[in-house]
């Protein structure tokens, strides 16, 4: 055969559809773990600065967000940075271990030769497949679920940041509001972010307006952005495994060949 027939079979072969899935895949959860990560140690800034001056009243909060370890700010500031960039990394090789399973599936399957039997090359009478079949489904629906649970969360921080720069629109412009501007304000507390003992939990008027102005505000509002757009993408990406997977998994059981979505 030629080399561009050889090419032209190759190509046929290939599903397109879950290759590009996993490309979105790993672009998705490295957006939100990279961008998330760093959100969330600006959003502890802000706390930090603006809306408690008590580290007990969010010590629950940064210990389940962000490090994870009791009593992280007894340890040195190198130490946490170190945590939280351990749990970025970790969060990127989950991504990159979805992958593998995904690129495992296609070497097994539409990499075979027909002669091979529906489950995958053999070397040595064992597979060389990293998922078999029913396994890489299983996996599939799975981590739809959960990332579908992350994308639903992903979106209340959003959805909290919207609501401040909103009202420190209205701050800015009290033309094209009827409360007084000393009633605008933003409660930490409200969003559950807070017990509501804090204090002084939250930051009305012209205070506010000049945190909204602030660098720190402006790109934690921005990170936040990116991580749901990360979720996002990686959600897209595992619906599209799941609808390749499920067609895949019912050719190979009712028909017994490996057509590829």
């Amino acid at each position: 055969l030629g080399l561009l027939e050889c090419c032209a079979r190759c190509l046929i072969g290939a599903p397109f559809a879950s290759l590009v899935a996993t490309g979105l895949c790993f672009f998705g959860v490295a957006l939100f773990c990279g961008c998330g990560h760093e959100a969330l140690t600006g959003t502890e800034q802000l706390i930090e600065t603006y809306f408690s001056k008590n580290y007990q009243d969010y010590e629950y909060l940064i210990d389940v967000i962000l490090t994870r370890v009791w009593h992280p700010f007894a340890r040195p500031q190198r130490v946490r940075h170190a945590q939280r960039g351990q749990r970025a990394g970790d969060c990127g090789r989950r991504g990159l271990a979805r992958g593998a399973c995904v690129l495992g599936e296609w070497k097994g399957t539409a990499a075979a030769p027909s002669g091979s039997g529906r489950h995958g090359t053999m070397e040595g009478g064992q597979e060389s497949r990293i998922c078999t079949p029913r396994q890489f489904v299983g996996i599939t629906y799975v981590l739809t679920i959960i990332w579908l649970l992350v994308f639903a969360c992903s979106a209340v921080p959003v959805y909290i940041y919207f609501n401040t720069w909103t009202t420190c629109q209205s701050i800015a412009n009290p033309s094209k509001t009827t409360a007084s501007i000393g009633t605008l304000c933003a409660d930490a507390r409200m969003y559950g972010v807070l017990p509501w003992n804090a204090f002084p939990g939250k930051v009305c008027g012209s205070n506010l307006l000049s945190i909204c102005k602030t660098s720190e505000f402006q790109m934690t509002f921005h990170l936040f952005i990116a991580a749901f757009v990360g979720a996002a993408a990686t959600l897209v990406s595992l619906l599209t495994f799941m609808i390749a997977a499920t067609y895949n998994f019912a050719v190979l059981k009712l028909m017994g060949r490996g057509t590829k979505f």
